[in-house]
């Protein structure tokens, strides 16, 4: 093991067994930090940290949690605490998305998603800020999604929603923070290869984009990386997505509006709608 990587501090990555988040994990490791891996399945988290121990040398601890337990940040950072790690990284990758209309998951989906999507991000930040304030030191990423930035879609009700948040909320602690040495950004990827789509359903519905549509998920979290690095609070992934963000700030709402509703069967299912 490295002992260079500890030096620097941890990097946490939830969400990391697949996907983003393992992708932010193996940028993380090249770059010789040692790392905190967490996510429900700890056989992935294991598989990937002897993978990364072996091939960049550096130290990987793995911690099992679910994030849907209003429980699991807390028990989290307590785990860390009680393993003596500090963490100056941390990349808040963890979610999902509950495919169809507001009515039709029973309301304990949307309750769980919440706690995924914005609660737990929030209180991991809370609990792990202070010590990078002191060290003076610190690098948050919360990954948030384009569709934070524009007009809402039928189907998967809260998704944009809660990556809207994230926006706002990285925004507001970015002014905060800056002069305590900690840097945040808030990455907006567009469509990325993952099990995103798997999960939700939606891979049929999406594997007609075509492919300048698309990053990889390694590239997502090296973009996120150099963005958080140099200082970037909002950082769009790919020249494709900055230019969609960019005509939907120009068009009048109502446009933008009808223009997603018209296109939003593309990449969302919203059954029952």
């Amino acid at each position: 093991m490295n002992g260079n990587s500890e030096a620097q501090g941890f990097a946490l990555v939830t969400g990391a067994s697949a996907g983003i988040g393992a992708a932010f994990a193996r940028e993380l490791a090249a770059r010789g930090h040692a790392l905190v891996l967490t996510a429900r399945r700890i056989d992935r988290l294991e598989a990937l940290a002897g993978e990364l121990a072996s091939r960049h040398g550096v130290r990987v601890e793995c911690i099992a949690a679910d994030l849907a337990d209003p429980a699991a940040p807390a028990a989290l950072c307590a785990e860390i605490a009680r393993r003596g790690l500090a963490i100056d990284v941390l990349v808040n990758n963890a979610g999902y998305g509950v495919p169809g209309s507001f009515l039709v998951p029973p309301w304990q989906a949307h309750a769980d998603f919440i706690q995924v999507m914005i609660t737990a991000p929030c209180e991991l930040v809370y609990k792990l800020l202070s010590g990078m304030r002191e060290r003076g030191r610190g690098r948050i990423v919360n990954v948030a999604s384009l569709a934070g930035l524009i007009p809402g879609s039928a189907g998967h009700t809260l998704y944009a929603a809660s990556k809207a948040f994230l926006i706002k909320f990285s925004q507001s602690l970015a002014l905060e923070n800056a002069v305590h040495g900690v840097k945040v950004c808030a990455l907006c990827p567009g469509f990325t290869y993952s099990e995103f789509h798997d999960v939700t359903g939606t891979r049929g519905v999406v594997s007609k984009m075509p492919g300048w549509m698309w990053l990889d998920a390694a590239s997502v979290a090296r973009i996120g990386m150099d963005a958080v690095e140099r200082g970037e609070i909002v950082c769009v992934t790919g020249r494709v997505n900055r230019i969609i963000k960019a005509l939907f700030k120009l068009l009048p709402d109502r446009m933008a509006l009808r223009m997603i509703q018209k296109r939003s069967k593309n990449f969302r299912n919203a059954d029952g709608a």
